[in-house]
């Protein structure tokens, strides 16, 4: 049995000893309520806590995991009945009930049989399953604390009263271990933290978090729905989401020219005998769609666009004079996900990915990758975004066989994506295990509005697929040869990116991608031949523009447009009929006095080019 490790947590200036007792010679570490160690100790026993709670008030349920997680705790059970948000607040009481008691926390080491026999006796049969599947040795570890007793290997608070700081948030279905052919159960998600002061402050980030859903504001503005009845994870995109859709797919191919790429379409299915050569029958499967039979042969809607982008390569011969080749594509492709784990656009069955393949000599892979590492910065950049994470996606070398291609290919290809982030003196994090199957990877994570990090930019070193598909070049010295090949994806799907553009801006969008820049709202209908003179004329400077002919008094108006968050509104009456001239407001900003239609048009194209987050006219 492993041995608990004696850690010392500060409270309230006194150092509690969590864990088993030190003795000497133990080495003893001492953390703070707030460090990321501490959290994830009251946070696990938060779960605990919450798993106590429900069985004392819903005798029979049946209690499954309860981890730690970012931000707070979760705990799944099995229950007669969905809970309600009644029941919640019943489960919040209880909780706040046990915290009073101050209830001492303790660990025990039992033996298998005993922990199996206390499990059967109360019926509680996925603590069962559990203790057969990850209890290998005779012994097992639990805490106890009152008559509660879970799995577990702790560390925990000696007490239940230090956890007083706690909020239940929501409860939601899931699948057990994660898998739909098994019981539907209720996950309960929870926070807690060591004092008042840092509950609150992530309590009022969670608000900020909701306003700014973009599965909300994506409804109140009008730019995509998800139709259960048609198909649960796929987009559809209504007709100021394509707007937006269409300029950043128009910025991205611009870019893309300008960086020396070619563009690609290829099919959206393709043969079984693709994807077997491809390795993704081998090692990709489960997140492949069933074949479809045409013509007697089995084809598979595409998971990825690679195998096609080769397919091209290999229609000539090629030669190391044509190297590298750039090509790229906006493919859609289709991935299986599990329906509990879908989540508006950031996670979908159907998405478009900026994909783009990358086949060069040896000799230019080094700057191949540098050049991948400039272009991904600088176009995530021209979005608004500046602070980044960067992780370093490696094979776990103690699980080889779910990994293609030799040893010596993984050490080649993980020191060549090091070289680069190390020319560049990019700081990143090594992840051991987060490869995918054909090669290591290099991820760039973007920073929002909120602090939250999001995974955009991937680029990943591929020599086994070039080797499957047996490609070659022709060398200088006449001989055929393997070509390299880097996969790279930089805004990584259009959904999920545009999910992220609409949370990080609230909807409240840059001027250059803002489906409506500038909507015009007459006071009455006898101004209504002067706006349509003024929309025509902002339309024929390739400006944005709507106009809100509703009879409907020009106040409501306004309101409407700022609630569609438009950066301009453009009023129009009488007075600037008379005098050819339009009076404007900035979106939260209000009246901002008249100007003429020329010059406002002139400054405001100025804003677009430059990528401007300003709205003001100067």
């Amino acid at each position: 049995m492993e041995k608990e490790k004696a850690i010392l947590l500060k409270i309230n200036g006194e150092l509690k000893e969590i864990g088993a007792p030190s003795v000497p010679g133990d080495s003893v570490e001492e953390i703070y309520p707030r460090s990321p160690e501490a959290l994830d100790i009251y946070r696990h026993s938060g779960s605990h806590l919450l798993a106590q709670a429900v069985l004392e008030l819903f005798p029979g349920t049946q209690y499954g995991i309860g981890p730690a997680v970012e931000n707070g705790f979760y705990y799944d059970f099995l229950t007669a009945r969905p809970f309600s948000e009644d029941d919640l607040t019943e489960i919040s009481k209880k909780m706040a009930h046990l915290v009073k008691q101050n209830q001492p926390i303790g660990r025990e080491i039992w033996s298998k049989n005993q922990a199996r026999d206390y499990f059967l006796e109360r019926r509680q049969m996925l603590k069962v399953e559990l203790l057969e599947e990850k209890v290998s040795g005779d012994e097992v570890s639990v805490f106890k604390q009152g008559d509660f007793v879970d799995l577990c290997r702790g560390p925990h608070l000696p007490s239940t009263g230090l956890l007083k700081h706690f909020k239940l948030l929501s409860v939601a279905a899931a699948y057990w271990k994660g898998d739909e052919k098994n019981h539907s159960l209720q996950r309960i998600y929870g926070t807690v933290f060591a004092d008042a002061e840092a509950l609150n402050e992530h309590l009022r980030f969670l608000k900020e978090a909701r306003e700014c859903d973009h599965r909300l504001l994506g409804k109140t503005l009008d730019l995509f729905s998800l139709q259960e009845e048609a198909g649960p994870g796929l987009v559809y995109w209504h007709p100021r989401g394509a707007r937006m859709r269409h300029i950043i797919e128009s910025y991205w191919k611009q870019r893309h020219y300008e960086g020396g790429y070619e563009l690609l379409f290829t099919p959206h299915i393709g043969r079984e005998w693709l994807w077997q050569t491809s390795g993704h029958l081998d090692f990709y499967k489960d997140s492949m769609y069933a074949p479809m039979a045409i013509d007697d042969l089995n084809y598979y809607l595409k998971p990825m666009n690679c195998p096609f982008h080769i397919m091209v390569y290999k229609s000539r011969q090629r030669s190391y004079r044509d190297l590298p080749l750039r090509w790229a594509e906006l493919g859609t492709v289709y991935r299986y996900e599990r329906s509990g784990t879908l989540h508006g656009l950031l996670r979908v069955r159907g998405f478009t990915q900026d994909d783009a393949h990358i086949f060069c000599t040896p000799e230019q892979i080094d700057e191949e990758i540098l050049r991948v590492l400039d272009f991904s910065i600088d176009l995530l950049k021209s979005f608004g975004f500046s602070e980044f994470k960067i992780e370093l996606a490696v094979r776990d070398p103690r699980i080889t066989g779910k990994y293609a291609g030799s040893d010596e290919m993984w050490v080649q290809a993980e020191a060549s994506l090091v070289k680069a982030l190390t020319v560049r003196q990019l700081p990143y994090q090594r992840m051991e295990g987060e490869a995918v199957f054909y090669g290591p990877k290099i991820d760039i994570k973007i920073k929002d509005a909120l602090g939250r990090f999001w995974q955009c930019t991937t680029i990943q070193f591929d020599f086994n697929m070039s080797a499957r598909f047996a490609m070659k070049y022709i060398g200088a010295d006449g001989a055929a040869h393997q070509p390299y090949m880097v996969h790279r994806a930089l805004l990584g799907s259009l959904e999920r990116f545009f999910g992220v553009l609409i949370e990080h801006y609230r909807g409240f969008f840059p001027l250059w991608l803002a489906p409506v820049q500038a909507l015009i709202a007459p006071l009455n209908d006898d101004c209504l031949p002067y706006a349509r003179g003024v929309l025509e004329k902002l339309r024929g400077g390739g400006l944005r523009v709507e106009l809100d002919a509703r009879a409907e008094g020009v106040n409501r108006k306004i309101r409407d447009a700022e609630m569609q968050k438009i950066p301009y509104i453009i009023v129009l009456g009488a007075q600037e009929q008379k005098e050819a001239n339009i009076s404007y407001r900035i979106h939260k900003k209000g009246d901002q006095g008249k100007i003429n239609l020329s010059e406002f048009m002139q400054k405001i194209k100025i804003k677009i080019e430059e990528k401007s987050l300003n709205y003001e006219i100067q």
